[in-house]
């Protein structure tokens, strides 16, 4: 049976194992052996990654044949308009292609949220919002980039889910075990 670690990732962590001299790594979190991220998330995001010990699970998690939705909450400045959830829903052209059509949605902030170390700047005169962003696609900083473009760029950036697995349970920095 395969075997699945649910890490909630800090701001500020590599994914992965070795130190590139510069910031924390996986192996200062999680010191189970034999376990490899299924993807990534990057240094400045935070959340939801996923760890296995079964090389064809972790193939099938990253594949983009297989359209695994991943969640994310994202906190933008500014407040996007009826016209910009549209476009996120319909799919944003970006430099390296239209992205898939996404579901997005306002959303509340996301309750017993822990504080991001450092803070996320704010601006006095400019109000900052939430979404719930649902992508089927895993292009390269995809996210900022797609809330970019429609005009409200990303402060924060946290994966909640990937397909069924979610964050829920997880606390910030710590890892939960379970079989696949």
């Amino acid at each position: 049976m395969s075997r699945v670690l649910l890490f909630n990732k800090p701001y500020g962590v590599i994914c992965q194992f070795s130190r590139d001299g510069l910031h924390p790594k996986l192996a200062d979190y999680i010191s189970v052996p034999d376990f490899y991220p299924a993807g990534r998330l990057d240094i400045d995001s935070e959340g939801l990654l996923l760890l296995t010990d079964d090389g064809k699970l972790q193939h099938r998690i990253t594949d983009p044949k297989h359209k695994l939705s991943k969640t994310y909450w994202v906190q933008v400045e500014g407040v996007p308009d009826a016209a910009a959830l549209q476009r996120l829903q319909s799919g944003v052209q970006l430099k390296d292609g239209l992205t898939l059509p996404a579901e997005a949605g306002l959303m509340d902030e996301p309750a017993n949220l822990w504080q991001r170390d450092p803070p996320v700047r704010f601006r006095k005169d400019i109000p900052t919002s939430w979404l719930q962003l649902t992508i089927r696609e895993g292009k390269n900083r995809q996210v900022r980039r797609m809330t970019a473009a429609v005009g409200f760029p990303t402060l924060r950036l946290i994966r909640y889910a990937i397909g069924d697995w979610t964050l829920d349970g997880i606390p910030h920095g710590k890892w939960l075990n379970i079989n696949a």
